[in-house]
């Protein structure tokens, strides 16, 4: 019979396994004590600890405060561990499937900003392929990506690149632009390619030559479509320099609210409006993407807020593009987000499996996207508006049409995106 002894050197290496050592202290001793009571396996463990990981992150209460009372008629152990894991799994879904609220967040919340490093390291290629997030089972444009840079500065809690990079260094590659120069692309096509997937497109400015070699490439090759997505403001390089036509700069936009508590470090709503505003006077097409559209308990004034504002500072024929999206995560992305300890809602959300992911269930998604889509009703007829990486289902109730395929979307993007560059000028804009 295993002595209390021997289970403590058990727990110690089942905890090890998990998040225990991020809880805090009072925390990490009432698990440990109630371990030793009720003989956790190590798979209960580990779901008791992540559930504490979410109570801490969502600042609703603490495991202990969660914790069920002892069950009288529990005929062994076993019975006992059940009743007590189902108590607590009710507690969770219950603030799961609540809409979150962000009144117990606050400056203290924040977690401290932190000053990326910035590298130099050669990669054997250029890092041009297919976006890294599609996927057959969800409705694509085909979008290409380019790995201008590796890494992100930004600290948004929600975001995948930080289960693709190691560390907090930002790479820059020393021969991207002598790359770039030599890629052979088919004239007789349209390319889209994007910028955003890799790191943020803006916030380095013209570091390492990057975004000059980026209008030098867009300028040598009028039948690629080059998007530069950002949350930053940083646009002095695009203010003061020769622009192409067919360079869309696409901004990510969410409320104040979600700016502030998830999207760390970033620019402010503000900020990235006027920064979209002083490039749309200078005649470069902008575009906005909502993904992800977050839901808590004040999404519908916030983001109508926003929407209002769009339509009030631009003129449709300015905008190239509004895309729509949500939360979704894989379980990688969400062990990430849980080791990083800072306080986040994201995870409060009544998670379920979608295309190979986990997402909103599709009522509160169509609740999302027939709402957002609503409010841009006046750009309808002029402004290409999609779903990013959703499930083709959801496209005619949100929209009232679907494309039969990823190809037919595919091209009647780029058909729109090309007419919208023609109309802008199809040449260089001089700088002011």
């Amino acid at each position: 019979m295993a002595t209390l002894t021997d289970y403590h050197s058990r727990f110690v290496r089942q905890a090890a396994c998990t998040q225990f050592g991020a809880l805090p202290r009072r925390e990490q001793i009432f698990i440990r004590d109630q371990s030793q009571h009720y003989r956790f396996t190590q798979q209960e463990l580990r779901q008791i600890v992540e559930m504490a990981t979410d109570f801490q992150a969502w600042r609703e209460m603490s495991i202990c405060d969660a914790w069920p009372g002892e069950i009288r008629d529990a005929t062994n152990r076993k019975c006992a561990r059940r009743h007590v894991l189902n108590e607590l799994r009710k507690v969770w879904h219950g603030l799961k499937n609540a809409a979150p609220s962000y009144q117990r967040f606050g400056p203290h919340t924040r977690p401290t900003p932190v000053k990326s490093a910035l590298g130099v390291r050669r990669k054997p290629n250029l890092g041009l392929g297919n976006c890294p997030v599609a996927s057959s089972r969800t409705r694509c444009c085909n979008l290409m990506t380019l790995d201008a840079v590796e890494n992100c500065g930004f600290g948004c809690s929600y975001c995948s690149i930080q289960s693709f990079y190691r560390g907090d260094t930002i790479n820059f590659d020393p021969e991207f632009a002598h790359k770039l120069r030599a890629l052979e692309l088919d004239p007789n096509r349209i390319h889209h390619i994007g910028t955003g997937q890799s790191s943020d497109s803006l916030m380095w400015g013209n570091k390492n030559g990057v975004l000059q070699a980026l209008v030098d490439f867009a300028r040598q090759h009028p039948n690629v479509i080059l998007e530069l997505k950002t949350k930053s403001k940083n646009i002095a390089y695009l203010l003061n320099n020769d622009i192409p036509a067919n360079i869309l700069c696409t901004w990510s936009l969410n409320t104040p609210t979600i700016i502030t508590h998830e999207e760390h470090q970033t620019a402010s709503l503000i900020d990235r409006v006027t920064a979209a505003r002083k490039l749309a006077d200078r005649g470069i097409l902008v575009g906005f993407h909502f993904h992800p559209l977050v839901h808590y308990d004040a999404w519908r004034i916030d983001y109508a807020q926003i929407f209002d504002l769009l339509l009030e500072q631009f003129n449709p024929s300015e905008v190239a593009l509004v895309s729509l999206g949500t939360l979704t995560f894989t379980k990688s992305v969400m062990r990430t987000i849980r080791s990083r300890r800072v306080n986040t809602k994201v995870l409060q959300m009544p998670l379920v499996e979608a295309d190979g992911k986990l997402s909103y269930p599709e009522a509160i998604k169509l609740e999302l996207f027939r709402f957002a889509y609503q409010c841009l009703k006046p750009w309808h007829a002029q402004v290409f508006v999609y779903l990013c990486m959703e499930n083709p289902r959801l496209w005619q109730p949100v929209f009232g049409f679907a494309y039969p395929s990823n190809d037919a979307f595919e091209t009647t993007m780029k058909s729109i995106y090309m007419d919208k560059i023609r109309r802008a000028g199809g040449g260089t804009r001089e700088s002011n």
